[in-house]
């Protein structure tokens, strides 16, 4: 018998706030965390747009011997997570008794594994790179971390699927508690926010160069917008069980009715249509809801011209003449990257709780291909009880999740 999945508990450190309240106040007026950095132009960066997102003090909380462990993103996950569980009243005491597991999404530990190899070509001896260095470098430097820890003896295992990475780790958790095979899993996803993490990303001039104005440079949707802008943190949420959360008398927040994923089995950083749509008609088909109950869409939209545009027709063809409400809230954050898929979990539960749908900053004008969409240019009063959101990353890898209010 399948398992009813519930999220009980919310976590994150972004540049829209350290607070799920700060957070839910930053969206609902529309502020920006988008930011001119002088450093990445003096450092050759053809765009110098991306977001400001503070490093957390763990001193309080880890002793410096552990702390050396953590490259940055690891440092926003652990502190988005230490969130995630008090939000959730789980403490120290159930997660030692108790089979809790951990998946997170992570696709890249770029600024560590530089630093640690410069040492060592520097020097010419590999114990230059220092203790730390091996387990800062590893993809799965925040699983591994995280879990001891936090002393986690559940499913311990990194979800490396590019931009849907922490879409696909909530996904994968939802699928184990539903089949039984664990009550509680800890999900999220991180990114780090250096500039050396998507140094070559901006070599690819898929950033917007909107300088002038940083915050009205992401324009997802918006028939003038011309790339994308990095952005970082960590996102965690709580995953459960119905009945572990009722047994233990948990806040149940909302509930997860479905997973969808495809493959576009196409070009490696152009989307297409087809595979999109086939996330949304899965995710749709296997939590057997209709189009007319999603009440709300967070979009992929990074504010590309092909990537915003395709996403557009596969929304249009899988919902047709219902104009369900759209937005991206990367307008605000920019891309959050391998954190997208659980930040804008968050971002949607906020809304969805608090009955307001934040508004897609800088949309002026539709193209072509985005006018078949019922876009939301600012924050508008509104209550729905569930909502779908996107994620889709290189390589054609697609995940969508639809949450339903509890």
């Amino acid at each position: 018998m399948e398992k009813k999945v519930v999220i009980t508990g919310m976590g994150i450190w972004s540049c829209l706030g350290k607070t799920l309240d700060e957070v839910r106040d930053s969206l609902y007026t529309g502020k920006s965390g988008i930011i001119f950095s002088q450093e990445r132009k003096e450092a050759g960066f053809r765009s110098a747009l991306c977001t400001r997102v503070e490093r957390p003090d763990l001193k309080p909380f880890l002793a410096r011997n552990l702390r050396q462990f953590l490259p940055e993103e690891a440092q926003y996950a652990y502190i988005a997570t230490r969130s995630a569980l008090e939000n959730a009243r789980l403490d120290q005491d159930y997660l030692d008794t108790h089979e809790v597991g951990i998946l997170y999404g992570n696709d890249s530990t770029a600024e560590s594994t530089m630093r640690a190899l410069d040492k060592f070509r520097e020097f010419k001896d590999t114990s230059a790179c220092g203790s730390g260095a091996i387990f800062q470098s590893m993809n799965s430097t925040i699983t591994m971390n995280l879990a001891c820890l936090f002393k986690l003896r559940g499913i311990n295992l990194t979800a490396s699927g590019a931009c849907a990475s922490s879409s696909h780790a909530i996904g994968l958790a939802y699928l184990l508690i539903r089949d039984g095979l664990q009550d509680c899993v800890i999900c999220g996803g991180a990114q780090e926010a250096n500039m050396y993490s998507v140094a070559s990303f901006d070599g690819l001039q898929a950033f917007s160069i909107r300088e002038d104005e940083p915050e009205k440079a992401c324009r997802p949707f918006d028939r003038d917008r011309d790339g994308l802008i990095p952005g970082g943190g960590g996102a965690t949420v709580i995953l459960e069980s119905y009945e572990s959360a009722i047994k233990r008398g948990a806040p149940i927040l909302g509930e997860i009715v479905g997973w969808g994923f495809s493959g576009n089995g196409d070009h490696i950083s152009t989307p297409n249509v087809a595979g999109p749509a086939r996330s949304l008609e899965s995710c749709l088909k296997n939590g057997g809801i209709d189009t007319h109950q999603i009440g709300y869409i967070n979009a992929h939209a990074t504010s590309t011209r092909a990537g915003d545009g395709r996403e557009a027709q596969a929304i249009a063809r899988i919902f047709g003449d219902y104009k369900v409400p759209v937005t991206s809230t990367k307008s605000q954050t920019g891309h959050e990257m391998w954190m997208a898929g659980a930040s804008e979990l968050i971002y949607s539960m906020l809304m969805m709780k608090n009955d307001f749908i934040a508004g897609n900053l800088n949309f002026e004008n539709p193209d072509e291909e985005t006018a078949c969409l019922n876009i939301v240019p600012e924050t508008r009063e509104a209550h729905f009880e569930m909502f779908l959101s996107n994620s889709f990353g290189f390589g054609g890898t697609n995940s969508t999740l639809i949450v339903k209010n509890i």
